[in-house]
């Protein structure tokens, strides 16, 4: 894949995409991937976490993406529980995914996960693996901390880096895991990283874009606000409030008939 050749040659952008709208901008302004993450359950839906994200529901996130496409990757999450029952759901969830338009899917997981990611490799689908933290289990098991600060956790995830690219898998997603841990991981394999909180180190970065355009508060430390669209999305509410209220809006301009005599 055209990512792989982009290893230590051109960082790797990627944002996080749910809909059609802002696929489509996030494309023409020259994203190389589109990640139609499971965070869309919390952006889009309001859920508390990602446990709640169905399949349906990444279907429809991700057929609406990759009808906006038009130069990126699609790459769209397996939610929880959809790969990790059995190595024949896993290929037929993954599948279900690549038939709504995705060109590759991500799962989460290392060591534990190679001969799942080597299952749907060899099924002819693309995939894309995340270590570090992992949202779909982090509440439940271990939390959101860094990870990879110890030496023994470093070498963990380099082994669980090792793993997942000896499954076959194309590129892995970093994410919270400390700088110089991720800087070692990127040098030492052959697939490119795509960080997230984890330094510069990394082929490439990926944000949510609600994130990034400040379209909700959080603090969260390696996220940079590049926007600041809920003022500007809420002040033109109430411009237009007023506006209707005021019988400013709709205006001459804005109507038809007006010269049609009742």
């Amino acid at each position: 894949m055209d990512i792989v050749r982009m290893k230590n040659r051109k960082k790797i952008v990627t944002v996080t995409a749910y809909d059609y709208t802002m696929a489509a901008l996030c494309d023409e302004g020259g994203a190389d991937i589109l990640l139609v993450g499971d965070s869309a359950g919390m952006v889009m839906l309001g859920y508390k976490s990602t446990i709640p994200v169905s399949m349906d529901e990444m279907c429809m996130f991700t057929g609406a993406v990759s009808r906006a496409r038009r130069h990126a990757l699609v790459v769209a999450d397996l939610p929880f529980s959809s790969y990790n029952i059995s190595r024949q759901e896993a290929i037929r969830n993954s599948g279900r995914l690549i038939q709504c338009g995705a060109d590759a899917v991500k799962l989460e997981g290392g060591m534990t996960q190679a001969e799942t990611i080597r299952s749907i490799v060899d099924a002819g689908i693309p995939v894309m693996g995340h270590i570090g933290i992992q949202p779909q289990s982090a509440e439940i098991l271990d939390g959101y901390g860094i990870r990879g600060e110890s030496w023994e956790e470093a070498e963990s995830l380099q082994n669980d880096a090792y793993a997942i690219q000896d499954a076959g898998a194309f590129s892995v997603v970093l994410e919270k895991v400390a700088a110089p841990t991720a800087k070692k991981i990127t040098d030492s394999i052959n697939i490119p990283t795509i960080g997230i909180g984890s330094g510069v180190g990394c082929d490439g970065q990926v944000l949510v874009m609600q994130d990034m355009l400040g379209m909700h508060k959080n603090n969260l430390r390696f996220v940079k606000q590049y926007a600041n669209l809920a003022e500007d999305i809420m002040g033109a509410i109430n411009t237009y409030k007023e506006d209707v209220e005021k019988e400013r809006f709709p205006s001459k301009e804005h109507s038809f008939g007006d010269d049609i005599k009742p």
